[in-house]
């Protein structure tokens, strides 16, 4: 543990610290975008070839598993935002403006490399030619797709609000500014 003066650490070492939470958060997005390709549910599609031409459409028109897709990225971001706040709270309880900034941005970068990399090594995204590939009326996989582009906010609103809150009920008291005189 680092022990620093009243006034914290100085702008330096704070901006230092900030860009290893920034690096360290965003390559988080890679187990992100992993659990999010293992445990994402798989919307099934079907190839139907008519007059040589092919169309694909969903096995099951009501199925829930697209919201699913969206709602597993949430669920993952929002528990990856607050353990990645509770690691860098107890890292550093003091906080500091550069610190909480990294961490949202470090989850917004997390984000969007999770995504990336979910639907680069996800089913394939040609469905046609997926399609052909399997043969007419075999149930394949659809290409992951993140249809709540609002998710990818998740990751860093979590982190926002678990880490200010735990500075809040947890961090360093400022000193109160005027002592109360001594009673005669």
């Amino acid at each position: 543990m680092r022990v620093y003066d009243q006034d914290g650490p100085g702008l330096r070492a704070e901006l230092r610290e900030a860009v290893v939470v920034l690096v360290a958060v965003t390559l988080g997005g890679v187990l992100l975008g992993l659990l999010w390709l293992w445990l994402a549910p798989r919307v099934p599609l079907v190839g139907i070839a008519s007059e040589g031409n092919w169309a694909v459409y969903p096995k099951e028109t009501e199925g829930e598993q697209a919201i699913g897709i969206d709602g597993t990225f949430t669920l993952l971001g929002l528990a990856f935002g607050a353990v990645s706040a509770v690691i860098v709270f107890l890292a550093r309880r003091r906080g500091g403006v550069p610190l909480v900034v990294a961490l949202c941005l470090g989850g917004l970068l997390g984000s969007l490399l999770a995504w990336r990399l979910g639907v680069a090594l996800g089913p394939e995204r040609d469905v046609i030619a997926h399609a052909k590939a399997v043969g007419e009326g075999v149930t394949f996989p659809a290409p992951l797709k993140l249809g709540a582009p609002g998710a990818l906010l998740a990751w860093s609103l979590a982190a926002l609000v678990v880490h200010l809150g735990l500075t809040a009920l947890f961090g360093p008291r400022d000193p109160e500014p005027y002592e109360e005189p001594p009673a005669p």
